[in-house]
């Protein structure tokens, strides 16, 4: 396993990441992720670990809390072997302060989130999504409170936009607070929008990605196959309305090119569109969201061997898009690589 700094950080972290929000699944969305209970938990991170796979990533709002306390339950005994990342700011309940990352919320949530993990600190906690109510000066010195009393180790968050990032990176340099060192993000050969403005600014400001949904919200599994059906057990039957869109000739024709190299390569459909993902820039891992052992053992197979440039290419122009402005006039120009900050490919 190759492991990557996270972000501008000391902590270094697996390519390849497990997301646990397939752990004890309850619901209309989560229920459909997966439902895995402790034993099969347990098993799941064994062959993780087996991997070199240490960072397990979950959130306080999947399956109302359930998804860390399976964790906890299927890490106890071997806490210093793993990294725990998991995030919060989504709503928990109905209550006023039960949303949000004001203070009372985040110092509740992290004690909450301890508690059900089992454990007494975190690793990397991110906030889920912006809270424009609260002031980032109160939500950051929250963190700080936190990162001093020993009970979180790095921050980061999920779901901001550029602005949002850029507001609390500059109030935390003002006054010497923690600053961001992780953006969880929607990535993917069917969702390429974090390269227009999240990507660039990762590189400049030292945020490392991480991704999630790396197989665009289970379409580039390989089972589906223009002019067909959607196959019986996929979950898209019921979550797709829950997930981000793509039209439907595009994902055809990028599932078309992925059929083309996998071919070429002798891997699966899912461990090309993963290989892709580790080959671009700010990407620190890739967050594997496998319901059962086989899916695991699968997305497993996506380190050890590199795409060729010609193949990154052919996807690259598959799945590429015009950029939304103020972004597509800079790339119609030849010049235009001048005015991106450095990163490496």
């Amino acid at each position: 396993m190759d492991y990557r700094p996270l972000g501008r950080s000391g902590l270094k972290v697996p390519a390849l990441s497990f997301g646990a929000g397939t752990f004890g699944g309850t619901g209309p969305l989560f229920g459909h992720w997966g439902t895995a209970d402790a034993a099969e938990a347990r098993r799941l991170v064994d062959i993780c670990l087996d991997a070199g796979v240490n960072l397990f990533d979950t959130a306080d709002v999947y399956s109302d809390g359930a998804s860390e306390r399976v964790l906890g339950e299927a890490i106890r005994g071997r806490r210093d072997k793993v990294l725990i990342s998991t995030k919060t700011g989504l709503p928990m309940g109905e209550g006023p302060n039960e949303a949000g990352t004001s203070r009372p919320r985040l110092l509740g949530a992290v004690d909450a989130a301890l508690a059900r993990l089992g454990t007494d600190y975190i690793d990397l906690l991110q906030l889920h999504a912006f809270d424009a109510a609260t002031p980032v000066e109160e939500v950051l010195t929250a963190l700080d409170t936190l990162i001093r009393a020993g009970k979180l180790r790095y921050v980061g968050v999920s779901n901001f936009a550029g602005w949002q990032i850029m507001k609390s990176l500059a109030a935390a340099e003002r006054h010497g607070w923690p600053r961001y060192v992780a953006n969880q993000v929607y990535y993917s050969l069917v969702g390429r929008d974090y390269e227009w403005e999240l990507m660039p600014l990762g590189a400049d400001q030292g945020l490392g990605a991480l991704v999630w949904s790396p197989l665009g919200w289970g379409r580039l599994t390989g089972k589906l196959r223009r002019g067909a059906p959607l196959p019986a057990g996929s979950r898209l039957h019921e979550t797709a309305a829950f997930g981000p869109p793509v039209e439907e000739e595009r994902l055809y024709r990028i599932v078309d090119v992925l059929d083309e190299v996998a071919q070429e390569v002798g891997k699966t459909v899912p461990q090309v569109a993963i290989n892709w993902l580790l080959r671009r820039p700010t990407v620190s891992s890739v967050i594997l969201g496998a319901r059962n052992e086989a899916q695991l053992l699968d997305n497993l197979g996506a380190v050890g061997w590199a795409l060729e440039a010609g193949q990154i290419a052919r996807l690259d122009a598959a799945s590429a898009v015009t950029a939304p402005y103020p972004y597509f006039p800079y790339r119609r120009q030849a010049g235009f690589a001048r005015l991106d900050p450095p990163m490496a490919g």
